[in-house]
Protein backbone atom coordinates (compact mmCIF):
# COMPACT_ATOMS: atom_id res chain seq x y z
CA UNK A 1 0.00 0.00 0.00
CA UNK A 2 2.75 2.59 0.77
CA UNK A 3 4.37 1.19 -2.46
CA UNK A 4 1.30 2.20 -4.29
CA UNK A 5 0.85 6.03 -2.53
CA UNK A 6 4.21 6.25 -3.40
CA UNK A 7 3.87 6.23 -7.01
CA UNK A 8 1.01 7.69 -6.59
CA UNK A 9 2.55 10.79 -5.56
CA UNK A 10 5.55 10.37 -8.24
CA UNK A 11 2.92 10.66 -10.61
CA UNK A 12 1.35 13.86 -9.39
CA UNK A 13 4.45 15.72 -8.93
CA UNK A 14 6.59 14.71 -11.90
CA UNK A 15 4.44 17.30 -14.69
CA UNK A 16 4.84 20.03 -12.30
CA UNK A 17 8.23 19.66 -11.90
CA UNK A 18 8.60 19.24 -15.64
CA UNK A 19 6.41 22.02 -16.19
CA UNK A 20 8.75 24.09 -14.00
CA UNK A 21 11.83 23.16 -15.42
CA UNK A 22 10.76 24.20 -19.15
CA UNK A 23 9.63 27.63 -17.95
CA UNK A 24 12.96 28.18 -16.08
CA UNK A 25 15.13 26.79 -19.47
CA UNK A 26 12.61 29.48 -21.46
CA UNK A 27 12.98 32.22 -18.89
CA UNK A 28 17.01 32.03 -18.73
CA UNK A 29 16.95 31.56 -22.84
CA UNK A 30 14.67 35.40 -22.87
CA UNK A 31 17.56 36.78 -20.36
CA UNK A 32 20.28 35.72 -22.80
CA UNK A 33 18.37 36.92 -25.89
CA UNK A 34 18.68 40.56 -24.01
CA UNK A 35 21.79 40.43 -23.03
CA UNK A 36 23.30 39.67 -26.24
CA UNK A 37 20.78 42.12 -27.87
CA UNK A 38 21.55 44.78 -25.29
CA UNK A 39 19.01 47.67 -25.02
CA UNK A 40 17.95 49.34 -28.34
CA UNK A 41 19.59 52.46 -29.54
CA UNK A 42 18.11 55.63 -29.88
CA UNK A 43 17.58 57.29 -33.17
CA UNK A 44 19.03 60.45 -34.56
CA UNK A 45 16.73 63.03 -34.96
CA UNK A 46 16.15 63.78 -38.58
CA UNK A 47 17.20 67.23 -39.97
CA UNK A 48 14.81 70.03 -40.33
CA UNK A 49 14.12 70.77 -44.09
CA UNK A 50 12.43 73.62 -45.76
CA UNK A 51 9.13 71.75 -45.68
CA UNK A 52 9.71 70.39 -41.80
CA UNK A 53 11.18 73.97 -40.30
CA UNK A 54 7.95 75.46 -39.15
CA UNK A 55 6.48 73.46 -36.72
CA UNK A 56 2.53 72.27 -37.15
CA UNK A 57 1.47 74.03 -34.09
CA UNK A 58 2.87 77.80 -35.65
CA UNK A 59 1.56 76.27 -39.01
CA UNK A 60 -1.66 75.62 -37.55
CA UNK A 61 -2.31 79.22 -36.81
CA UNK A 62 -4.34 82.03 -38.19
CA UNK A 63 -2.96 84.99 -40.40
CA UNK A 64 -4.12 87.59 -37.19
CA UNK A 65 -2.43 85.24 -35.00
CA UNK A 66 0.66 84.77 -36.71
CA UNK A 67 1.09 88.78 -37.08
CA UNK A 68 0.68 89.40 -33.76
CA UNK A 69 3.18 86.68 -32.60
CA UNK A 70 5.83 87.06 -35.15
CA UNK A 71 5.30 91.26 -33.39
CA UNK A 72 6.20 90.21 -30.12
CA UNK A 73 8.37 87.56 -30.65
CA UNK A 74 10.59 89.93 -32.73
CA UNK A 75 10.38 92.53 -29.96
CA UNK A 76 11.63 90.09 -27.06
CA UNK A 77 14.29 89.43 -28.93
CA UNK A 78 13.15 86.02 -30.60
CA UNK A 79 13.98 86.58 -33.97
CA UNK A 80 14.88 82.92 -35.33
CA UNK A 81 15.09 81.06 -31.75
CA UNK A 82 13.98 79.03 -29.99
CA UNK A 83 12.19 76.57 -32.32
CA UNK A 84 8.66 76.37 -32.41
CA UNK A 85 8.35 80.28 -31.03
CA UNK A 86 10.39 82.47 -33.27
CA UNK A 87 9.65 85.76 -35.47
CA UNK A 88 11.36 83.61 -38.86
CA UNK A 89 8.98 80.72 -38.23
CA UNK A 90 5.67 82.80 -37.64
CA UNK A 91 6.48 85.02 -40.78
CA UNK A 92 7.37 82.14 -42.98
CA UNK A 93 3.72 80.30 -42.01
CA UNK A 94 2.08 83.69 -42.27
CA UNK A 95 3.22 84.07 -46.26
CA UNK A 96 1.82 80.20 -46.74
CA UNK A 97 -1.12 81.35 -45.58
CA UNK A 98 -0.70 84.64 -47.22
CA UNK A 99 1.64 85.05 -49.80
CA UNK A 100 1.48 88.19 -50.75
CA UNK A 101 1.68 89.57 -47.42
CA UNK A 102 4.09 92.82 -47.77
CA UNK A 103 4.52 92.84 -44.30
CA UNK A 104 5.89 88.98 -44.21
CA UNK A 105 8.18 89.21 -47.00
CA UNK A 106 9.78 92.30 -45.95
CA UNK A 107 10.66 91.19 -42.53
CA UNK A 108 11.69 87.83 -43.23
CA UNK A 109 14.75 89.98 -46.38
CA UNK A 110 15.39 91.98 -42.41
CA UNK A 111 15.82 88.60 -40.91
CA UNK A 112 17.35 86.68 -43.32
CA UNK A 113 21.17 88.11 -43.11
CA UNK A 114 20.98 87.66 -39.19
CA UNK A 115 19.94 83.94 -39.90
CA UNK A 116 23.06 83.62 -41.77
CA UNK A 117 24.98 84.80 -39.19
CA UNK A 118 23.92 82.92 -36.55
CA UNK A 119 24.32 79.60 -38.89
CA UNK A 120 27.85 80.43 -39.05
CA UNK A 121 28.48 81.50 -35.43
CA UNK A 122 26.34 77.63 -34.72
CA UNK A 123 29.28 75.91 -37.08
CA UNK A 124 32.04 77.82 -34.94
CA UNK A 125 30.46 76.95 -31.11
CA UNK A 126 29.58 73.50 -32.97
CA UNK A 127 26.02 73.78 -32.54
CA UNK A 128 25.42 72.19 -35.41
CA UNK A 129 22.09 71.02 -34.82
CA UNK A 130 20.83 74.61 -34.01
CA UNK A 131 23.35 75.45 -37.78
CA UNK A 132 20.72 72.97 -39.59
CA UNK A 133 17.86 74.06 -38.46
CA UNK A 134 18.76 77.89 -39.53
CA UNK A 135 20.17 76.49 -42.22
CA UNK A 136 16.27 74.95 -42.97
CA UNK A 137 15.18 78.39 -42.26
CA UNK A 138 16.78 80.05 -45.24
CA UNK A 139 15.78 77.74 -47.36
CA UNK A 140 12.32 78.15 -47.05
CA UNK A 141 12.84 81.72 -46.68
CA UNK A 142 14.85 81.98 -49.69
CA UNK A 143 15.97 78.54 -52.19
CA UNK A 144 18.27 80.44 -53.77
CA UNK A 145 20.08 82.68 -51.47
CA UNK A 146 23.83 83.21 -51.89
CA UNK A 147 25.13 82.06 -48.84
CA UNK A 148 22.98 78.68 -48.44
CA UNK A 149 25.37 76.12 -50.63
CA UNK A 150 28.57 77.44 -48.69
CA UNK A 151 26.94 77.13 -45.50
CA UNK A 152 25.73 73.94 -46.28
CA UNK A 153 29.03 73.00 -47.12
CA UNK A 154 30.78 73.89 -44.24
CA UNK A 155 27.98 72.71 -42.01
CA UNK A 156 28.59 69.35 -43.18
CA UNK A 157 32.08 69.13 -43.35
CA UNK A 158 32.00 69.81 -39.63
CA UNK A 159 29.49 67.95 -38.29
CA UNK A 160 31.23 64.99 -40.18
CA UNK A 161 35.17 65.85 -38.45
CA UNK A 162 33.21 66.59 -34.72
CA UNK A 163 31.56 63.28 -35.04
CA UNK A 164 34.71 61.34 -35.60
CA UNK A 165 35.97 63.13 -32.79
CA UNK A 166 33.19 62.28 -30.48
CA UNK A 167 34.15 58.63 -31.33
CA UNK A 168 37.64 58.78 -29.77
CA UNK A 169 36.28 61.01 -26.76
CA UNK A 170 32.56 59.79 -25.34
CA UNK A 171 31.22 62.65 -23.12
CA UNK A 172 29.24 61.71 -20.15
CA UNK A 173 25.69 62.45 -19.65
CA UNK A 174 26.14 65.14 -17.42
CA UNK A 175 29.12 66.70 -19.84
CA UNK A 176 26.98 66.80 -22.38
CA UNK A 177 23.91 68.53 -20.72
CA UNK A 178 26.47 70.88 -19.24
CA UNK A 179 27.63 71.36 -22.79
CA UNK A 180 24.23 71.85 -24.49
CA UNK A 181 23.48 74.28 -21.80
CA UNK A 182 26.23 76.62 -22.72
CA UNK A 183 25.26 76.36 -26.63
CA UNK A 184 22.19 77.80 -25.65
CA UNK A 185 22.93 80.51 -23.47
CA UNK A 186 25.61 80.91 -26.05
CA UNK A 187 23.18 81.04 -28.71
CA UNK A 188 20.76 83.74 -26.92
CA UNK A 189 23.68 85.95 -26.80
CA UNK A 190 24.41 85.72 -30.15
CA UNK A 191 21.20 86.51 -30.95
CA UNK A 192 20.93 89.70 -28.77
CA UNK A 193 24.22 90.59 -30.18
CA UNK A 194 22.36 90.55 -33.76
CA UNK A 195 19.63 92.49 -33.29
CA UNK A 196 21.71 94.99 -31.08
CA UNK A 197 23.68 95.14 -34.20
CA UNK A 198 20.60 95.43 -36.30
CA UNK A 199 19.16 98.31 -34.08
CA UNK A 200 22.55 100.28 -34.49
CA UNK A 201 22.38 99.56 -37.88
CA UNK A 202 18.79 100.61 -38.41
CA UNK A 203 19.90 104.25 -36.12
CA UNK A 204 23.20 105.43 -38.26
CA UNK A 205 20.86 105.12 -41.34
CA UNK A 206 18.07 106.70 -39.87
CA UNK A 207 20.20 109.72 -38.92
CA UNK A 208 21.70 109.42 -42.26
CA UNK A 209 18.59 110.22 -43.93
CA UNK A 210 17.64 112.86 -41.53
CA UNK A 211 20.54 114.62 -42.48
CA UNK A 212 20.56 114.43 -45.95
CA UNK A 213 16.67 115.78 -45.58
CA UNK A 214 17.87 118.52 -43.83
CA UNK A 215 20.46 119.55 -46.22
CA UNK A 216 17.78 119.29 -48.81
CA UNK A 217 15.81 121.43 -47.43
CA UNK A 218 18.53 124.06 -46.43
CA UNK A 219 19.28 123.55 -50.58
CA UNK A 220 15.81 124.11 -51.22
CA UNK A 221 15.61 127.55 -48.92
CA UNK A 222 19.02 129.16 -50.16
CA UNK A 223 17.59 128.73 -53.88
CA UNK A 224 14.07 130.05 -52.72
CA UNK A 225 15.80 132.86 -51.41
CA UNK A 226 17.93 133.77 -53.80
CA UNK A 227 15.21 133.27 -56.50
CA UNK A 228 13.48 136.27 -54.17
CA UNK A 229 16.28 138.44 -54.45
CA UNK A 230 17.16 138.19 -57.89
CA UNK A 231 13.08 138.65 -57.92
CA UNK A 232 13.16 141.79 -55.80
CA UNK A 233 16.24 143.33 -57.97
CA UNK A 234 14.54 143.00 -61.41
CA UNK A 235 11.73 144.35 -59.42
CA UNK A 236 13.66 147.89 -58.52
CA UNK A 237 15.75 148.20 -61.60
CA UNK A 238 11.68 148.27 -63.43
CA UNK A 239 10.88 150.30 -60.86
CA UNK A 240 14.22 152.73 -61.61
CA UNK A 241 13.26 152.80 -65.32
CA UNK A 242 9.84 152.92 -66.47
CA UNK A 243 10.48 154.30 -69.72
CA UNK A 244 12.59 151.80 -70.73
CA UNK A 245 10.13 149.41 -69.81
CA UNK A 246 7.26 150.83 -71.86
CA UNK A 247 9.23 151.20 -74.72
CA UNK A 248 9.10 147.35 -76.06
CA UNK A 249 5.44 147.43 -76.03
CA UNK A 250 4.94 151.01 -77.95
CA UNK A 251 7.58 149.73 -80.71
CA UNK A 252 5.26 146.80 -81.95
CA UNK A 253 2.54 149.46 -82.03
CA UNK A 254 4.39 151.91 -84.14
CA UNK A 255 5.40 149.71 -86.78
CA UNK A 256 3.12 149.14 -89.69
CA UNK A 257 2.59 153.30 -89.88
CA UNK A 258 6.62 153.44 -90.51
CA UNK A 259 6.09 150.59 -92.72
CA UNK A 260 4.76 150.67 -96.30
CA UNK A 261 4.19 148.16 -98.84
CA UNK A 262 7.07 149.24 -101.58
CA UNK A 263 9.42 146.33 -101.91
CA UNK A 264 12.50 147.60 -100.89
CA UNK A 265 15.68 145.08 -101.38
CA UNK A 266 17.97 144.77 -99.14
CA UNK A 267 20.01 141.97 -100.49
CA UNK A 268 19.03 139.92 -104.45
CA UNK A 269 21.90 137.74 -105.25
CA UNK A 270 22.14 136.57 -108.61
CA UNK A 271 20.74 133.17 -109.41
CA UNK A 272 23.80 130.79 -110.54
CA UNK A 273 24.09 130.01 -114.49
CA UNK A 274 23.56 126.38 -114.89
CA UNK A 275 26.98 124.91 -115.92
CA UNK A 276 25.24 122.47 -118.46
CA UNK A 277 23.69 125.51 -120.65
CA UNK A 278 26.73 128.03 -120.09
CA UNK A 279 29.21 125.18 -121.61
CA UNK A 280 26.78 124.78 -124.68
CA UNK A 281 26.28 128.82 -124.74
CA UNK A 282 22.72 128.92 -123.83
CA UNK A 283 20.81 132.13 -122.51
CA UNK A 284 17.35 132.96 -121.90
CA UNK A 285 15.10 134.11 -118.97
CA UNK A 286 12.55 132.93 -116.53
CA UNK A 287 9.61 135.61 -114.73
CA UNK A 288 9.01 134.49 -111.23
CA UNK A 289 6.15 135.18 -109.13
CA UNK A 290 7.18 135.22 -104.97
CA UNK A 291 5.51 136.82 -101.88
CA UNK A 292 7.27 138.88 -99.29
CA UNK A 293 6.25 138.47 -95.94
CA UNK A 294 5.88 141.60 -93.20
CA UNK A 295 9.34 140.35 -92.25
CA UNK A 296 11.11 140.86 -95.84
CA UNK A 297 11.61 137.60 -96.47
CA UNK A 298 10.17 135.68 -99.83
CA UNK A 299 8.07 133.19 -99.83
CA UNK A 300 5.81 130.98 -102.41
CA UNK A 301 8.18 131.81 -104.98
CA UNK A 302 6.62 129.89 -108.78
CA UNK A 303 7.80 129.93 -112.13
CA UNK A 304 5.29 131.97 -114.47
CA UNK A 305 6.93 132.03 -117.30
CA UNK A 306 10.06 130.93 -119.15
CA UNK A 307 11.85 132.06 -122.36
CA UNK A 308 14.95 129.57 -122.56
CA UNK A 309 16.50 126.62 -125.03
CA UNK A 310 13.95 123.66 -124.22
CA UNK A 311 16.38 121.28 -123.29
CA UNK A 312 17.99 123.82 -120.53
CA UNK A 313 14.45 125.17 -119.39
CA UNK A 314 14.39 123.31 -116.10
CA UNK A 315 18.09 124.19 -115.46
CA UNK A 316 17.37 128.45 -115.79
CA UNK A 317 13.51 127.78 -114.06
CA UNK A 318 15.72 126.04 -110.93
CA UNK A 319 18.03 128.56 -110.91
CA UNK A 320 15.81 131.22 -110.78
CA UNK A 321 13.87 130.18 -107.95
CA UNK A 322 16.74 129.23 -105.48
CA UNK A 323 18.26 132.82 -106.16
CA UNK A 324 14.64 134.51 -105.59
CA UNK A 325 13.81 132.37 -102.31
CA UNK A 326 17.22 133.70 -100.70
CA UNK A 327 16.15 137.21 -101.75
CA UNK A 328 15.53 139.96 -98.10
CA UNK A 329 13.25 143.05 -98.58
CA UNK A 330 13.03 145.85 -95.85
CA UNK A 331 9.68 145.06 -93.98
CA UNK A 332 6.13 145.77 -95.23
CA UNK A 333 2.96 146.94 -93.90
CA UNK A 334 1.52 143.24 -94.95
CA UNK A 335 2.37 140.75 -97.54
CA UNK A 336 3.05 141.72 -100.94
CA UNK A 337 2.88 139.59 -103.98
CA UNK A 338 5.56 140.36 -107.03
CA UNK A 339 6.56 139.32 -110.48
CA UNK A 340 10.26 139.61 -110.88
CA UNK A 341 11.92 138.71 -114.60
CA UNK A 342 15.15 137.06 -114.40
CA UNK A 343 17.69 137.25 -117.12
CA UNK A 344 20.49 134.17 -117.46
CA UNK A 345 22.85 136.01 -120.16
Amino acid sequence: MLMSASKKLFHGVAPVALTLAIACALGACKKDDAAATGPAAPQAAAKPTPESVVSASVASMGADQLREAAGKAYNENRLYAPAGNNAMEYYLALRDKVPGDAGASSALNDLLPMAVVAAEQGVTRQDYAEANRLLALIGKADANHPALARLKASVASNEAKAQKEAETQKLTAEEEAKKQADLAKKREEDQKKLQEQQKQQTAAQEQQRQQQAAAEAERQKQAAAAAEAERQKQAAAAAEKPTQAAAPSAAPAARPSAASNELRPISTPSPRFPPAAQRAGGTGSVQVEFTVGTDGSVSSARVVSSDTPRQFQRDFEREALAAVKRWRFQPVGQATTSRRTISFE
